[in-house]
């Protein structure tokens, strides 16, 4: 069992290429950035918050939360996630891992950290991820602080840049959300999902979850 305080990191630089472009966090949802719905959902969760982008912090300046920049840029989420690790190992040093997001689910349940947190016999090298309808979410979940290095030499070497790879390295254990009324992990990337989020984001206002 994983002991808190707990640190997350949102991966907030997603190119919103199938939606015409910008910053896909921002994008509007419910009358608000997806990047809102993500913080409102997991500020009650955790001890401490930053958010992973590169180019300009400026355009989160309204967020006032630390912006981690991939210790080097076009490498893809990989680069972003050993900037997490290290971020945490600096501001909660304490930490065995940290919770990492994907920026562009908006809906993660209020209950993700307890669940995830709560598994028994978590080695320090394991990942705990997310999981619903039978698929595994590592952008959802507690990555190991003490890989770091090993990943980010891995990355310099051309191996190991998309996440879904650490799944065979390192071992993991994942937790099964239900997906009625929907899915807590839908992620939004196509026109057709923004209007599949504004539906799901209705019924919460109407049935808050």
């Amino acid at each position: 069992m994983l002991t808190p305080p707990f640190s997350a990191v949102i991966l907030a630089g997603g190119a919103a290429k199938r939606l015409g472009g910008g910053d896909k966090p921002l994008r509007m949802i419910g009358g608000k950035p997806i990047l809102d719905w993500i913080i409102e959902r997991i500020k009650p969760q955790i001890h401490a918050l930053a958010l992973s982008a590169n180019d300009d912090p400026a355009r989160f300046a309204a967020y006032s939360r630390d912006i981690l920049p991939d210790f080097e840029p076009h490498l893809g989420p990989m680069a972003g996630i050993v900037s997490a690790m290290e971020w945490a190992k600096k501001t909660n040093p304490i930490a065995s891992h940290v919770l990492i997001l994907s920026g562009d689910s908006p809906f993660i349940p209020s209950d993700l950290v307890r669940r995830l947190a709560e598994l028994p016999s978590i080695a320090p090298d394991s990942m705990i991820a997310a999981s619903s309808a039978g698929r595994t979410h590592p952008t959802i979940g507690f990555w190991p602080i003490a890989a770091s290095d090993r990943i980010k030499q891995a990355i310099i070497e051309g191996k190991g840049r998309r996440v879904s790879d650490w799944l065979e390295v390192f071992p993991h254990q994942s937790v099964e959300w239900e997906t009625q009324p929907f899915d807590p992990f839908f992620n939004i990337n196509t026109p057709d999902d923004v209007q599949k989020a504004e539906t799901i984001a209705a019924l919460i206002a109407s049935h808050p979850v």
